[in-house]
């Protein structure tokens, strides 16, 4: 938005108008001894020339590192027009859009996004967003818990692909309400859930999360996992990178019946790492759970002379404070994050989105194929995956990290910490924007880091 300064006209004009003869007499109900005078470690102002000559400089610390880091934030190609887009005044400016005759443009907006989350879900209906991920999670755990009466536990399962800051983030936000989430064994061949311990599990749990691709890359075996879920009386909650969804099976229709509820990270679709944020999560359930879903949802209707409309429906704004009687204290959606991903999935279609998802995989493939010839480097997994891989390295992985890092490469996510059965294993990520030349430095880089430490340690 444009800066319009205000003149000393304009502000005598002002004060005239409400009857003041200064600003500070706008503040006079502040004590005099919670007032400051000045702002101690504030250096003095600069001029437009010289803060952004500083903000280059800044910028210019931060390099232009190759990054495989997946881990959930993925780096993928955003076509200026959706910022450029996404940025006008009209959306940037947008205010919360509970008057529907005053919003029709911002509800039609999140109403088309609605509609492409289920048509990639392959479920019912979708909200108009959450604020990540890993709360997405929480709040559909929270949802399974509402809508599975019949459950008689607050036991939720977690596959063992599940991402482990979800896992936390979910047991802050709900676990003071009760539940418990239980992670299941990884079977350290596939990289997958261990099937053979929901076998032999007879208490009956609320739902069973599953996340597909998992935090390592690799595929469950969703019909499986789904039919099981229903089959014992869970409900199936699918955490998908909707960038997969344009090639993999929607959620809707694993099993027989489909996953229940659908939920994740929206980053992938158009919105930019920027250190970490903003995000937003998205969610999309089968329709008998619609009344259970938490945030807004924005539905179509025809006006008194039956022109289309858009409007808020099935929750009143009042639902959202109601504390212990609301579906969720879930408010505010990422509006903006959520137009940016409105107007990237616009311009890609179902067939862009697809392209980027086999570019993407292929990248990893082919990644993966580089990195396994450097001694020291072995595959942990042998199951299919999709843009991300796990490699094992025959030493620590942080100090490794640190080196690549020293050249410009951020080589991927320590998993030692979470994972500490995995022992030395990386997590690496691939996607569309890596060209083959970016692939063959990270393996010239990696190779002869590993190689001078074996250099060291023979001498």
């Amino acid at each position: 938005m444009p800066f319009i300064p205000h003149t000393d006209d304009d502000v005598k004009a002002m004060l005239e108008t409400i009857g003041v003869d200064s600003i500070e007499q706008l503040f006079d109900e502040i004590p005099k001894e919670l007032r400051i005078d000045e702002l101690k470690g504030v250096p003095e102002a600069l001029s437009e020339m010289e803060i952004t000559r500083l903000m280059r400089a800044r910028s210019r610390q931060d390099g232009v590192p190759l990054c495989f880091i997946g881990a959930g934030a993925y780096e993928h190609h955003i076509p200026t027009a959706v910022w450029d887009i996404a940025t006008r005044g009209e959306f940037y400016s947008a205010y919360t859009p509970y008057q529907a005759e005053a919003s029709q443009g911002t509800l039609q907006v999140i109403y088309e996004y609605q509609s492409m989350i289920t048509a990639l879900t392959g479920l019912d209906t979708s909200n108009a967003s959450l604020y990540d991920g890993a709360s997405a999670l929480a709040e559909a755990s929270l949802m399974a818990v509402r809508s599975n009466r019949t459950a008689k536990s607050s036991r939720i399962l977690l596959a063992a692909g599940v991402n482990p800051t979800y896992e936390k983030v979910a047991a802050a936000i709900s676990g003071s309400q009760g539940l418990h989430f239980e992670r299941l064994p990884l079977d350290k061949k596939s990289g997958t859930t261990n099937l053979a311990a929901l076998q032999g599990d007879r208490q009956q749990a609320v739902a069973l999360v599953v996340q597909q691709p998992s935090f390592f890359g690799t595929l469950e075996p969703m019909d499986k996992l789904t039919d099981w879920a229903h089959a014992n009386g869970a409900l199936l909650i699918a955490v998908v990178n909707p960038t997969s969804l344009a090639i993999l099976k929607a959620p809707g229709a694993w099993g027989k019946n489909g996953a229940d509820i659908a939920c994740g990270e929206g980053q992938p679709l158009g919105v930019p790492l920027s250190s970490g944020g903003p995000y937003f999560g998205f969610m999309a359930c089968k329709q008998v759970l619609v009344r259970q879903m938490p945030g807004r949802i924005v539905g179509r209707t025809s006006d008194v002379d039956g022109k289309p409309g858009f409007t808020l429906t099935l929750q009143a704004r009042e639902q959202h404070i109601r504390r212990t009687k609301a579906t969720s204290n879930i408010c505010t959606n990422q509006g903006l994050m959520v137009t940016g991903a409105t107007i990237y999935m616009s311009l890609l279609g179902h067939q862009g989105i697809a392209r980027v998802a086999r570019s993407s995989q292929a990248a990893t493939a082919r990644l993966a194929g580089l990195l396994s010839q450097i001694d020291g480097v072995s595959l942990l997994f042998d199951g299919a995956h999709f843009h991300e891989i796990v490699i094992g390295l025959d030493r620590p992985v942080a100090p490794v990290l640190d080196a690549l890092a020293a050249q410009g490469i951020l080589g991927g996510f320590d998993l030692s910490t979470h994972y500490p059965e995995l022992g030395n294993a990386l997590l690496v990520c691939a996607t569309e924007t890596k060209t083959d030349a970016d692939l063959e430095a990270y393996q010239a880089a990696l190779g002869n880091i590993l190689a001078k430490g074996k250099t060291r340690c023979s001498g």
